[in-house]
């Protein structure tokens, strides 16, 4: 397992804190392994504090009361959260999930502490207000996409996402997955990806789709 020393001696603010505040934040930071599918925190679950990815991705999404989720953005390894610290930040009033995808390991720093030393130290909270408005930008991208683009454009993003991010011209998802990550239904993903399929750009499979023309995809972007 990652030690806890040497993730937190990446974080960008670690060396200006005084030696007290490093031992105080090793002392109440740990590492987490957390298999796929873990709720790392809702407004239900008690405050977790700050959350760095060291491997893995980390999902953060809304939930509606009929059930429905967005994505609103992901984290992938070497990403810090601090929406998981609303008791910290608490200007941040919004009701997100944080799930884990994959299997995870994470850094978590309790949020007694995280607090103390953004209370204590300019350089942490200049970090904690720094990473909230970049979790904020995310958000706001990820609503404007889904106000204002077309989906097909949407859905080809995606997939040539998808590509570039596995290398892969077999995505291996369902079309619910795929209508997950994409913030649709599953009936609206089916018929584009039909559509996508007359002109030549996939290939439908069960499970998976084969990306046939990624240039073509680019273009609808």
């Amino acid at each position: 397992m990652t030690e806890v020393k040497s993730v937190l001696e990446a974080l960008p603010f670690w060396d200006r804190l005084s030696d007290s505040e490093k031992d105080f934040a090793r002392r109440n930071s740990a590492v987490r392994r957390a298999p796929a599918g873990s709720l790392l925190y809702s407004l239900d679950c008690a405050c977790v504090g700050m959350v760095h990815v060291i491997s893995g991705s980390v999902r953060i999404y809304l939930l509606s009361p009929e059930g429905r989720e967005v994505t609103l953005f992901r984290l992938g390894a070497g990403k810090t959260c601090v929406l998981s610290a609303a008791c910290v930040v608490r200007q941040i009033s919004l009701d997100t999930h944080m799930m884990t995808e994959t299997d995870c390991e994470l850094l978590v720093m309790n949020a007694e502490a995280f607090g103390r030393l953004t209370d204590e130290n300019v350089w942490a909270r200049s970090f904690l207000f720094e990473l909230a408005s970049e979790n904020l930008t995310s958000i706001m991208h990820t609503m404007e996409r889904i106000l204002f683009s077309r989906f097909d454009s949407r859905l080809a993003s995606f997939l040539v996402a998808e590509h570039e991010r596995t290398g892969e011209t077999e995505l291996r998802m369902t079309q619910s997955e795929i209508a997950e990550r994409v913030n649709s239904a599953r009936e609206v993903v089916a018929r584009m990806l039909g559509e996508f399929e007359r002109e030549g750009l996939v290939r439908k499979r069960r499970g998976s789709l084969i990306l046939i023309d990624i240039d073509g995809l680019r273009a609808k972007q």
